[in-house]
């Protein structure tokens, strides 16, 4: 199934829930989605489900959809397709496409794959532009094919936020053609992410893009910040 296709029965599909997902911080929900006598399944994020942060405001499932919309722009294909919703069970929230992973894997296993470097060199880019603040290695899922990249709830944020695993690509050149993608968000093309992004966060993603543009090599750790630059638990 397309991308477009994913969209459609994800944006228009009627959902069912079929229970919650088990280890997940909020409310995420495994649902299935009919659409034209075609099922899938998805992960549902209502915002009702959220548990409050005294960093972030409510409404991370805007940053879910973000991150694609994002990913979308880069044409990077990080993220399973994403869409918001606003009639589904729970109320407002995101569906994303259910990626069917081994439960085995994740970063720590993944990286050192020769098949896998540039994902996850672009991943690695993408996470700095979108200001992750919690890229854990488990958000890394691989379905026996490929990757993917999961739970972008806490991105974009206007203060520098970024805490991830994957360090390796610090102080690396960006890929050439990598790096033409990010000029032109950075420049202004920014489709759909005003519908989902205060103006601050969305100029804040954008000057980032900018200064990773302008330095063209991936940025250090910042060790000596009032946070630390990794995530906890890293997996």
């Amino acid at each position: 199934m397309t991308r477009d296709e994913q969209r459609r029965l994800l944006g228009e599909g009627s959902i069912e829930v079929e229970g919650r997902v088990a280890g997940s911080s909020n409310q995420a929900l495994l649902v299935s989605v009919t659409l034209d006598g075609v099922t899938a399944q998805a992960c549902y994020k209502a915002e009702a489900g959220e548990r409050p942060l005294w960093d972030f405001a409510d409404g991370l499932w805007r940053r879910e959809v973000a991150a694609y919309e994002l990913d979308s722009l880069l044409g990077t294909d990080l993220v399973p397709t994403t869409v918001a919703r606003d009639d589904a069970p729970f109320g407002t929230g995101s569906l994303q496409w259910w990626v069917d992973d081994n439960l085995e894997d994740h970063y720590f296993t993944l990286r050192e794959l020769p098949e896998f470097h540039d994902w996850f060199a672009a991943l690695a880019a993408f996470d700095v532009v979108a200001n992750n603040a919690d890229r854990k290695a488990g958000h890394v899922l691989y379905d026996g094919a490929r990757c993917w990249a999961i739970d972008n709830g806490l991105c974009f944020h206007e203060q520098n936020k970024l805490r991830t695993v994957i360090w390796e690509y610090a102080g690396l050149p960006v890929a050439p053609g990598l790096m033409d993608r990010l000029d032109e968000f950075a420049r202004g093309s920014t489709g759909e992410l005003a519908r989902y992004l205060r103006p601050g966060e969305l100029a804040m993603a954008q000057d980032r893009c900018a200064e990773l543009v302008a330095h063209s090599h991936y940025p250090l750790p910042d060790e000596d910040g009032d946070w630390p630059p990794y995530p906890w638990p890293l997996i």
